[in-house]
């Protein structure tokens, strides 16, 4: 009897939402003995004014039906891998009713021969090369992404399926912002609608954007690289935001395998492509790869996030933050015979206490998953449960939802007590 089951039903399926929610069915979730369930909320380390000032947005549109609410969520691979984050993008959608809002920005990671999230598909044709800000050095600009893929083959295409075969056909697009450059403006992106129809953008150089209006809205499209005077131009693609003009709430999602906060903040192009987002709620999942670290200073730490969240003030000053603590880890280590063992990383402490110092510092909310998981040498349990891998850092996909259930649960309970407290 490792685990029980009960029905956790978020509050915004009850009518106290409206219609539209009431219809969906709860979301069914499994309470496992190791997991703090009690726990599940989203603590406030000091001044709820600025979360506070999201949900009076989230209210807003509720109540007209009119506004554009942007929520960002940055981290690693645990965001890379994208089922976490996408069950939140789907559980954030029940806000917006019947209004069919844009997916959020997107990387074609599969070009960059990495893991792609398997809620949109990614074909490419020609060679290509990556880089990402892992890495202290690189030969292109990195923006929001974090990644980069790049090519100079004049039969180079990227194809991208919003909504890939099986899936509900749910997100659509009547605009598409492309995120890139080409090194000497020698290579022009066109998307190609079909073998007769070919479609220019509308160029930003300052902003390097290319911006394609559709005819009709579609949930595909592939853009060729048209080479000029065949001189083999370099372009370089940071990704890709498809848009509707329907208000509502966007869920958009970046993150790179191994990434930490100076990752982010090497990111020279940063603040230019945020301002695309200009997001009202940035949820932060990085921490993971700090703190693996065993001279993990929980000092420099709180310093590189408070410089990250400056830079993201500056494109966004009333953004909101939520913090989400580390999982419980372990380290592979070798032993004196060769032999690899794990051992708990003991920094998930450490890390778990600065994150709420970083979120009393900067009027933020914090999302204890650490602590909600079970603590210390947790991860064990999630593994022997199913809900985690063998290598005791990542989550299989029933643990990556479950645990996108549960902090949409806690911030669909925030948002609960915060217009229970308006109409008093």
């Amino acid at each position: 009897m490792i685990n029980r089951y009960f029905l956790l039903i978020l509050v915004l399926l009850f009518g106290f939402f409206g219609v539209g929610f009431s219809q969906q069915k709860p979301v069914e979730v499994s309470e496992y003995e190791f997991i703090k369930i009690e726990k599940n909320r989203i603590e406030i380390p000091s001044d709820s004014v600025c979360l506070n000032n999201f949900f009076a947005k989230i209210d807003t549109f509720r109540q007209t039906d009119k506004g554009n609410i942007n929520v960002l969520h940055i981290g690693g691979s645990h965001v890379q891998a994208g089922t976490f984050s996408h069950q939140i993008r789907k559980n954030f959608d029940f806000f917006n009713g019947e209004n069919l809002t844009s997916r959020g920005i997107i990387f074609p990671f599969r070009a960059a021969k990495t893991n792609n999230p398997s809620s949109y598909s990614v074909n490419f044709k020609g060679e290509w090369t990556s880089e990402k800000n892992v890495k202290r050095d690189y030969s292109a600009l990195l923006g929001v992404t974090g990644i980069a893929v790049m090519t100079t083959d004049s039969t180079a295409e990227i194809s991208v399926n919003l909504n890939p075969r099986n899936s509900e056909k749910r997100w659509f697009m009547d605009t598409l912002i492309l995120i890139g450059y080409a090194e000497n403006e020698k290579v022009t992106p066109i998307l190609k609608q079909n073998d007769s129809t070919y479609i220019l953008a509308t160029h930003n150089p300052e902003n390097r954007t290319y911006t394609y209006i559709l005819p009709d809205k579609t949930d595909t499209f592939t853009i060729i690289f048209q080479q000029i005077e065949n001189v083999a131009d370099k372009f370089v693609l940071n990704g890709f935001i498809p848009r509707t003009n329907t208000q509502g709430v966007v869920y958009h999602e970046v993150g790179v395998n191994g990434a930490t906060v100076s990752s982010y903040l090497r990111c020279e192009n940063f603040e230019k492509e945020l301002a695309l987002i200009k997001p009202d709620l940035v949820i932060f999942g990085i921490g993971i790869n700090d703190a693996v670290d065993v001279n993990f200073s929980s000092e420099k730490f709180i310093a590189n996030y408070n410089a990250l969240i400056t830079r993201i003030r500056n494109v966004s000053p009333d953004c909101a933050f939520v913090f989400i603590t580390n999982n419980d880890s372990y380290r592979k280590i070798r032993g004196c015979k060769g032999r690899y063992h794990y051992q708990v990383n003991q920094n998930g402490v450490v890390a778990q206490q600065a994150f709420y110092e970083i979120a009393r510092q900067n009027c933020g909310g914090v999302w204890d998953q650490f602590e909600i998981m079970g603590g210390l040498r947790s991860m064990t349990k999630w593994q022997d449960a199913g809900l985690a891998k063998k290598d005791k850092i990542h989550f299989t996909p029933s643990g990556y939802i479950l645990l996108g259930d549960m902090l949409f649960s806690a911030l669909a309970d925030y948002y609960e007590n915060f217009v229970s407290l308006q109409k008093k």
